[in-house]
């Protein structure tokens, strides 16, 4: 009888099973979506003097009544999530929470500064609500240990140009290459491929006819080369952001059906049966002790 005792603790009340029914409806995504859009759009309205200040009450209660919805849907987030504590081992729940609770903590005066920068905040909710966008991030943050040596790459490239560059033209171009970090920081322009041949190269080639020899090969190098390696990395970690989300929802959709049905209060069939065995061998019992102490008595 274990088993069932231990399948019946992970089955969900039907107000759990109600919230969790409720906070993965497509509707209700659809409408935290739209708040968040609209509070983008009062945030960016509050920039303009002239229409906030003589609304200031109005933008005020619109803020307040967004952060409530949002401070709702966590609660009904969390009322779903079983065991609660689950609910934290989720990163982006907690990074929801903050966000939302940060906007009942920084109240008042002394705070406004902090609130209407953690408002602007707000809108990366609407990463965890958006399932591409939340994979996109799971990807970069996967793409992150990736980089390590191909940005140890880069750095080295970097340096030997620098090096190069400062020596070559140093007397021709100081204001560019006088010093490593100015070479280091001219790089970075080049690399970026804004306005490096027109403001930089041709400049230094009236003077140096062969110097389109080192910005030709840092070009190659440093953004065909080491570019395609950042795409090349941040693309397959697209690729498994994606397999393992489409597996979590996998999981999460058929631990949902298995626990519960409709609203999450019925169990299976099987174990409904086995149940129903175990009470009839109970009664069982229970008659051949009383029949036993019956005959004890006489």
């Amino acid at each position: 009888m274990s088993h069932i005792h231990e399948r019946h603790s992970q089955l969900k009340h039907p107000i759990e099973a109600w919230c969790d029914w409720l906070v993965h409806h497509p509707r209700f995504t659809s409408a935290i979506i739209v708040l968040i859009v609209i509070n983008a759009i009062v945030v960016g309205m509050e920039t303009y003097p002239g229409i906030y200040q003589p609304y200031q009450d109005w933008f005020y209660l619109i803020d307040r009544m967004i952060l409530w919805i949002f401070t709702a849907e966590i609660i009904l987030k969390l009322v779903a999530t079983r065991p609660r504590y689950h609910f934290f081992k989720d990163s982006w729940n907690v990074f929801d929470f903050l966000i939302v609770a940060s906007g009942h903590l920084f109240v008042g005066a002394q705070f406004v500064t902090v609130l209407r920068v953690l408002r602007v905040l707000r809108l990366l909710r609407a990463v965890t609500v958006i399932p591409s966008l939340r994979r996109l991030v799971s990807a970069l943050l996967y793409t992150i240990p990736s980089l390590g040596n191909i940005m140890l790459l880069m750095g080295l490239i970097f340096y030997i140009f620098g090096v190069m560059g400062t020596f070559l033209f140093r007397d021709v171009a100081p204001e560019y290459f006088g010093s490593l970090h100015l070479s280091l920081i001219t790089l970075f322009q080049v690399v970026t491929l804004e306005s490096w041949a027109s403001g930089i190269m041709r400049p230094i080639m009236a003077e140096v006819f062969w110097s389109w020899i080192y910005f030709v090969a840092f070009i190659l190098v440093g953004t065909f080369v080491i570019f395609n390696l950042f795409v090349g990395v941040i693309v397959s970690n697209v690729e498994r952001a994606e397999t393992e989300d489409a597996e979590q929802e996998e999981g999460q959709r058929e631990e949902r059906q298995g626990l519960f049905e409709g609203d999450g209060s019925s169990v299976s069939a099987e174990e409904i049966a086995k149940l129903r065995q175990e009470i009839k061998e109970l009664r069982q019992l229970l008659k051949e002790l009383k029949d036993h102490h019956s005959q004890s008595s006489t």
